[in-house]
């Protein structure tokens, strides 16, 4: 006899996330560029707040998120009160899709979108509906054309991952002038830090009431293995996320790092001033061995080769020189390889690896 226990819908439907690879057999100098992670590691200053907070791992943490939720109204002057912290980004994400929508109800995301996005929608019930992207830009006008009257969520990833492209603050306006007002905009900004110029729709969540922004203490604070985000938007939405959200989501040690990494300007500073530089002379590296890869705005370039096969082949040579890069055929591009940007002296060996497997070939 069958079991009469049966999950709920779009469970069954989820794809389980493949992260990037950490080890390579036989290796001990592996350089790990597959993750997009800050190569300088976790500020010093987030490190003495961990090891400060392990004598008080006894206690309960804050419910309310009070000091981080402080901390970052006083680095990005946002109301604290419109502010709400999960297990990284991706539980704020998950805070969206669950209060807002379920079976029936659709979430519009762009191709080459973070890949959480159907998997947070299925865990709703709801219905992943995926746009296509032009030359790997997002397309607003497509997105504008698959809302439906059972669209209820837009995730937009901007800059995009794993392309590293991005679209402007006036593209972003345009869609959200566009969506209906029943429809939340969400706009992911993992990356934001690493684009100069834009505000990653700040001056929107604070203005629209169906726009909500998300951030990562996991990219540039370089806090990715304790999992600390944050979304900000219309106090209403907010409101109704932190009913669902647990009370105690957050450790005490996740609290006091994301504090004290927030506050730390100068560590934000250096980190974001060597990635563009050497975002700059990777790309160009790559460039200049026949690699295509567009402008990043992000930690990471997407080298895109002749084909699914010579990106396999350099993938083999990177492994063998100790590397780890990222595949992204399951991202629509099967000749693409996803490299986070590193330190100069690991960019030494990134471009020294190109060049002998171009040699070779």
């Amino acid at each position: 006899m069958g079991s009469m226990i049966t999950p709920q819908p779009g469970i069954m439907e989820i794809a389980l996330y493949q992260g990037g690879k950490s080890e390579i057999a036989g290796r001990s100098d592996v350089l790990k560029l597959s993750s997009n992670e800050n190569p300088l590691g976790p500020p010093p200053s987030a490190i003495a707040a961990i090891t400060a907070a392990a004598t008080e791992t006894h206690r309960y943490p804050s419910t309310d998120h009070a000091g981080l939720r402080a901390a970052i109204s006083d680095v990005y002057g946002l109301e604290a009160d419109r502010v709400i912290c999960g297990v990284g980004s991706d539980e704020v994400l998950q805070f969206i899709c669950q209060a807002f929508t379920g079976p029936g109800d659709e979430i519009i995301h762009t191709e080459h979108g973070f890949s959480m996005y159907p998997i947070l929608a299925h865990m709703a019930g709801a219905t992943p509906v995926q746009v296509a992207e032009v030359d790997r830009q997002v397309s607003v006008d497509n997105i504008l054309a698959a809302v439906t009257e059972r669209t209820r969520v837009v995730m937009l990833t901007n800059p995009g991952n794993p392309t590293g492209t991005i679209i402007p603050e006036s593209e972003i306006e345009r869609l959200a002038d566009g969506l209906p007002k029943g429809v939340i905009l969400v706009l992911d900004c993992a990356y934001i830090e690493y684009a100069a110029g834009h505000d990653g729709g700040e001056a929107l969540a604070r203005s629209r009431e169906n726009v909500i922004m998300t951030r990562t203490f996991s990219k540039l604070y370089g806090l990715g293995g304790l999992r600390i985000g944050f979304g900000y938007g219309p106090k209403a939405l907010i409101d109704v996320m932190t009913r669902i959200r647990q009370p105690y989501n957050l450790s005490v040690v996740q609290l006091v790092a994301a504090e004290a990494a927030a506050l730390d300007l100068e560590w934000a500073k250096t980190s974001v001033e060597m990635n563009a530089s050497e975002r700059a002379r990777l790309t160009c590296g790559l460039r200049q061995q026949g690699i295509a890869c567009d402008d990043s705005h992000t930690n990471f370039v997407l080298a895109r080769f002749a084909d699914e096969g010579e990106a396999a082949a350099m993938e083999t040579a990177f492994q063998a020189a100790g590397i780890l890069v990222r595949k992204v055929g399951g991202y629509g591009f099967p000749e693409g390889l996803r490299i986070t940007v590193g330190r100069p002296e690991d960019n030494d060996r990134v471009l020294d690896a190109v060049a002998k497997f171009k040699d070779a070939s």
